[in-house]
């Protein structure tokens, strides 16, 4: 693995997203995060003030979704709900681009949607990760979208919400790695529940791995055994 120095729960983003999850079920994900050390836990906009309580003084960063999972709301809006969810406290924003707009080619219009929230995010010095829905692109698609993610200041890009179609898969990982050259990072989302898989993406070179809730502690605890 590529930067085995670093434990594997420091490339994890623990993500509590279900939305028919309770209270009580987000707190204790949150709270497993924390003990796990994750490297953030990314959870829905309401839940946003309950992880900053929780993740005080951990190593554990508060990171949230928006515009998801269909990333359909205009730009103005996605800026909107950047600024609301760094007044709540998030330190990480994982955005939904508008893939149905680049399906449509219609990229000058993706770029300005994403450098509207990259624009009001690192002037908070809070990190953007632009999901694509990888599975619902071409492969020619997902090295454009990686190019005007770059374009427009991202940090990261990533794969898919895990709310439709496929989860992330190595081509996808592939033409992403291979088309940002380091220029950003990219984060493997969606369909992860073993430590195989895991580790097969970050022996690719992915940089953090998002991880329903559910599946964190068995894939660190499969790490343990080895």
């Amino acid at each position: 693995m590529k930067g085995e120095h670093m434990k594997l729960s420091r490339y994890i983003d623990s993500s509590p997203l279900n939305p028919v999850m309770t209270s009580d079920e987000v707190r204790a994900a949150i709270m497993e995060a924390v003990r796990q050390e994750c490297c953030s836990v990314c959870v829905q906009p309401s839940d946003i003030p309950l992880a900053v309580e929780l993740c005080r003084n951990s190593k554990t960063r508060v990171c949230t979704v928006l515009d998801f999972p269909h990333g359909k709301a205009p730009a103005a809006v996605k800026e909107l709900e950047a600024r609301y969810y760094m007044e709540y406290g998030a330190e990480e924003i994982d955005m939904v681009m508008n893939y149905g707009l680049a399906r449509s080619g219609k990229w000058a219009e993706v770029e300005a949607e994403i450098r509207a929230v990259v624009n009001a995010a690192h002037a908070r010095d809070v990190v953007v990760k632009v999901i694509f829905e990888a599975s619902q692109l071409r492969d020619d698609e997902i090295a454009r979208a990686t190019e005007v993610s770059i374009a427009a200041g991202a940090d990261f890009v990533k794969t898919a919400t895990g709310f439709l179609g496929t989860g992330a898969t190595e081509e996808q990982l592939r033409i992403m790695l291979e088309t940002a050259r380091g220029r950003c990072k990219v984060k493997a989302s969606g369909g992860i529940r073993d430590y195989r898989t895991a580790k097969k993406f970050l022996d690719m070179g992915v940089h953090r791995l998002g991880i329903g809730s559910s599946s964190v502690a068995g894939i660190l605890a499969e790490k343990a055994c080895l």
